[in-house]
């Protein structure tokens, strides 16, 4: 990102010698994208993440199509309001997080034109077969387009193999070591698409706006370093991870992993532990340097339950103990240990009778 941080200032929109080294970076950037996703050059649209990417794919096939949308109940809130808001259809999940695919079925028809599953769920780290999703849209919907959510999938699949039954792929840089407020929407030839960002026409007039030169060009490079290190890194994080849910469960009487660790994303760890709020749990967790999370990230950092569980049938005071731990490239061993030591001792602390009592 350097050079356009420090001497490459150029709108890539402009006709002059400047502005037209810009776009060549982003012109390049868009190749290495491309050729990560199994996508065309033309067919990758740049973004300010993966909020935008999602509201974009929704949003443009039902201003192109005038159709309806379909999504399961355990999407991002960036996929599930918009799909809300344009009055479309939200079907269950099996108790594993697995798209339900008999409701699936039983909501399509020939006037459903985008149906949303996401890749690997940001919580969960359920991994889709975006395959089976796609017979039955075949079977049901066959004019539909497959959107996917890959924000959070890209680092632990093959993800050009993964995302090669949809239409439609979001993607946002800071997932993947790229900088936060950009990403990529990804749209195969014949897709309906309209333009919902208006002005200057830029991306082949499907998302007007200056280009944002700096993070294009880091999030094509991230990317590039992340596919050319990902089955070495999935098999070191699958090991930390289980290394460290297996002692959580050792050392924690009623806890649990919430789904099965076979078709889970390497370095995705969901926790639910009985006889406690997440909330209480977290603040002690970072006083002992530990970092997580109970269900995703939201604006507010309000610690709501999570509509993931509950979607999977999990009950809301089992929910309120909901722990997610995520592991990454940056990850090391140590961390692993201070979390079994910390994590155990939190959860001791607040399940003394005097801690129960203030509840």
């Amino acid at each position: 990102m350097l050079p356009y941080l420090t001497d490459e200032f150029a709108n890539p929109s402009g006709a002059h010698t400047m502005a037209r080294r810009s776009r060549a970076a982003i012109e390049e950037a868009r190749d290495l994208v491309a050729a990560e996703l199994g996508f065309g050059p033309h067919d990758i649209v740049f973004t300010s993440g993966g909020t935008e990417s999602d509201n974009l794919a929704i949003a443009g096939v039902v201003a192109a199509t005038g159709g309806g949308v379909v999504c399961p109940a355990t999407e991002h809130h960036a996929v599930l309001h918009p799909v809300e808001g344009h009055g479309g259809h939200v079907v269950g999940v099996t108790s594993d997080g697995a798209v339900d695919l008999d409701a699936l079925s039983d909501a399509l028809s020939e006037e459903v034109a985008l149906v949303s599953v996401m890749l690997v769920n940001n919580e969960s780290g359920v991994i889709a077969d975006l395959g089976a999703v796609r017979s039955v849209m075949d079977e049901r919907a066959p004019n539909a387009v497959l959107h996917t959510d890959a924000v959070q999938g890209v680092n632990w699949v093959d993800v050009a193999a993964a995302v090669a039954p949809a239409d439609l792929v979001s993607l946002s840089g800071h997932k993947f070591g790229g900088p936060k407020g950009v990403g990529v929407l990804a749209v195969r030839p014949g897709t309906p698409l309209s333009a919902q960002t208006l002005g200057g026409g830029q991306e082949a007039e499907r998302r007007s706006g200056t280009h944002n030169t700096g993070g294009i060009v880091a999030l094509a490079h991230a990317l590039v370093e992340l596919g050319a290190s990902r089955d070495t890194e999935l098999s070191r994080l699958r090991s930390l991870r289980d290394r460290l849910a297996d002692g959580l469960i050792d050392a924690i009487p009623d806890c649990s992993e919430t789904v099965p660790r076979q078709g889970r994303a390497a370095g995705l760890l969901q926790l639910v532990i009985g006889g406690l709020e997440s909330e209480a749990l977290l603040v002690l967790l970072e006083k002992g340097d530990v970092m997580a999370s109970a269900a995703s990230s939201c604006a507010s950092g309000a610690m709501d339950p999570s509509h993931v569980l509950a979607a999977m049938g999990v009950d809301r005071v089992a929910a309120a103990g909901s722990l997610r731990l995520s592991l990454g490239w940056c990850t090391e061993p140590w961390e692993i240990d201070q979390a079994l030591e910390v994590i155990p001792s939190a959860v001791r602390q607040l399940r003394t009778p005097a801690m129960m009592g203030r509840r």
